[in-house]
C-alpha cells in the first residue's frame, strides 16, 4: 500500500517570554513581555502513533523560548528569524512561520500590539 501524501501543520500559539529586545536602551535594560506564535509545516503527516515520527511541540516551545531569551537584539525580526532557523534544523519540518509580538512596544500613539512574522523554508524543501 502506498503512503498517503499530504501535509501536517503544527502550531504553538501564545508562548510568552520575558526578554530584552528593542532599539531603545530602556527596552534592553528593563526588558518586556513578548508573545511568540509558531506554525510549522511538516513534509508529510506522521505514519503511525509514535512521538519519534513527528515534531514534538514541547521541544518546539522550549527551543523558541530559549532562543528568544538567550540573546538581546534590536529587532524582533531577528528574533523571529533565529527561532525559525533553529526549528528548521528538524528534518521533518518543511516550513516555519514565526510571529513575534511586542504588546508593550513604546509607540507614539496607542496600539494594541506590534508584531513581525518571518516565514522560511527548509533547505531540504528548496532542493526538491
Amino acid at each position: 500500500m502506498m503512503a498517503a501524501r499530504g501535509s501536517c501543520i503544527l502550531e504553538v500559539t501564545g508562548l510568552e517570554v520575558f526578554a530584552h529586545h528593542g532599539v531603545l536602551a530602556s527596552e534592553k535594560e528593563q526588558g518586556q513581555r513578548f508573545i511568540i506564535d509558531i506554525k510549522l509545516e511538516m513534509f508529510s503527516p506522521p505514519q503511525g502513533d509514535d512521538l519519534a515520527a513527528t515534531v514534538d511541540y514541547a521541544r518546539v516551545a522550549t527551543e523558541a523560548s530559549r532562543v528568544a531569551t538567550s540573546t538581546e537584539h534590536d529587532l524582533i525580526e531577528t528574533v523571529a528569524r533565529e527561532i525559525a532557523e533553529v526549528l528548521l534544523r528538524d528534518p521533518l519540518i518543511a516550513r516555519a512561520s514565526v510571529t513575534v509580538s511586542k504588546p508593550e512596544a513604546p509607540m507614539p500613539v496607542p496600539v494594541a500590539n506590534v508584531s513581525v512574522t518571518v516565514t522560511m523554508d527548509s533547505p531540504a524543501k528548496e532542493s526538491q
